[in-house]
């Protein structure tokens, strides 16, 4: 885990105009060497200029001392260093001097320029101490030997701190640049995996709608009909026992379908949620699409692999029939073949909306219109006023309200038109436009 520029910043806050302690004990042992050092030196320049020597120490050592400022104040330093040149003190303030000067942020032409005054500086008075030194007799070397002496010595003091210096420099904002860098890329990845898991959660929470949708689909219309026959059977237990044979017949068949599709996916879920951990775990979208194949086998016996189509709609309506309403199918154009999802869908559209009648409008006389056009398929499913008006569902079957809705999503994922309401007559209509 990477540091931010302001975190860094803010870690290492030290006194005054320094990042942190240690680049402030630094400077200051720098600035005592460098005072003891001018100090010193200031013993021959008092005697030298004619001065007590007191007065020299004193001025080598504020000289000297300069250098605590290197950090805020890198120009003032090389121009005191530039100064005291002549009094031959001030060498190491020089080097560190000109070595800040060339590491910070200034522009490269300040640098050059008091680079080049502290080379000619150190230039003239090494040339003239030499030279002196020459016609004095101090120094045994020839004449020839001074203007070599001096060029060695000025570059010698000004090229290798400014060339570490701009080394340095650069190496140091490669690295800011380079943590900026992966800063960056760390709130990037940050931002991408936020958006990875809110990707995630919805994949999740659309597939948990898928598989409540299909478990819809599965159970409620055959526990529709159970219920409608349970009803049935009680009413007619007495009065004719060979239809209520039949019609407990009925309701154990299709309980025991019921109950299979439902032991398939919850063991599915089951499965998914690592209650066995010899199965390897399965994904969400495993489970809406075992759901989906259940809920494709709950349109009658035949069932199929393929899920229910529109040749089955007789049968639909067949079940309905025996379980006492009255329905009417109509059919205008030719029956084709449709893609699966589109069959499967004008299937189920027809299914929930009979169911909705089991439930809500009990006895009362169903039409089923389906339209085969050009490029779409319609459907309508519409029921009239029932028999006992206000008094709700003869046999008390429940509703969650996820019926119309589940359809108006399914006929919405194949881009169709999903409409549903009360009619004037006191019925309701359920219609859908499906795209072929």
């Amino acid at each position: 885990m990477t540091t931010t520029g302001e975190e860094h910043t803010a870690a290492g806050t030290g006194p005054w105009w320094w990042v942190g302690w240690r680049g402030a004990v630094l400077d200051t042992g720098l600035a005592l060497v460098s005072a003891f050092e001018c100090g010193g030196e200031g013993v021959r320049f008092a005697h030298d200029a004619g001065l007590p020597a007191p007065v020299g120490v004193v001025f080598g050592a504020a000289s000297g001392s300069v250098l605590l400022l290197r950090r805020k104040w890198p120009i003032a330093v090389v121009l005191v260093s530039i100064a005291i040149t002549p009094a031959q003190m001030g060498f190491l303030m020089g080097l560190v001097g000109l070595y800040t000067l060339a590491a910070s942020e200034l522009p490269r032409r300040i640098t050059a320029a008091l680079a080049g005054m502290s080379f000619a500086g150190m230039l003239i008075v090494t040339f003239v101490r030499a030279h002196q030194s020459v016609v004095r007799g101090e120094v045994p070397m020839g004449n020839w030997l001074v203007p070599f002496a001096s060029i060695t010595t000025a570059i010698g003091m000004t090229a290798p701190p400014v060339l570490l210096g701009l080394y340095m420099g650069a190496r140091r904002r490669l690295m800011e640049s380079l943590r900026e860098r992966a800063d960056s890329l760390e709130r990037e990845l940050q931002l991408l995996a936020e958006r990875a898991e809110e990707r995630a959660e919805w994949a999740r929470n659309e597939e948990r709608t898928r598989i409540a949708r299909e478990m819809h689909d599965v159970v409620a219309h055959r526990v529709s009909l159970m219920v409608v026959h349970a009803a049935a059977l009680q009413a007619v237990a007495r009065k004719d026992p060979e239809k209520a044979v039949k019609n407990a017949a009925l309701v154990g068949d299709m309980g025991r379908q019921a109950l299979t599709e439902l032991r398939e996916m919850l063991g599915v879920l089951r499965t998914g949620d690592g209650l066995d951990r010899r199965v390897p775990a399965v994904p969400l979208a495993a489970v809406g699409a075992a759901a989906a194949a259940a809920a494709s086998r709950a349109a009658g016996d035949s069932g199929g692999g393929e899920g229910p189509s529109l040749a089955e709609i007789d049968e639909l309506i067949g079940q309905s029939a025996a379980a006492g309403m009255v329905v009417a199918l109509s059919v205008e154009g030719d029956l084709r073949a449709y893609a699966r999802e589109i069959e499967q869908t004008a299937y189920r559209v027809v299914q929930e909306a009979l169911t909705n009648v089991h439930k809500h409008a009990a006895g009362a006389k169903t039409y089923v219109r389906l339209a085969h056009r050009a490029s779409e398929i319609a459907m309508q499913v519409e029921n009239e006023c029932p028999p006992e008006l206000g008094g709700g569902s003869s046999v008390g079957l429940p509703s969650g309200g996820n019926g119309l809705l589940g359809m108006k999503e399914r006929v919405a994922a194949l881009g169709g038109v999903f409409v549903s309401g009360p009619t004037d007559a006191g019925g309701f209509r359920v219609s859908a436009v499906i795209p072929a």
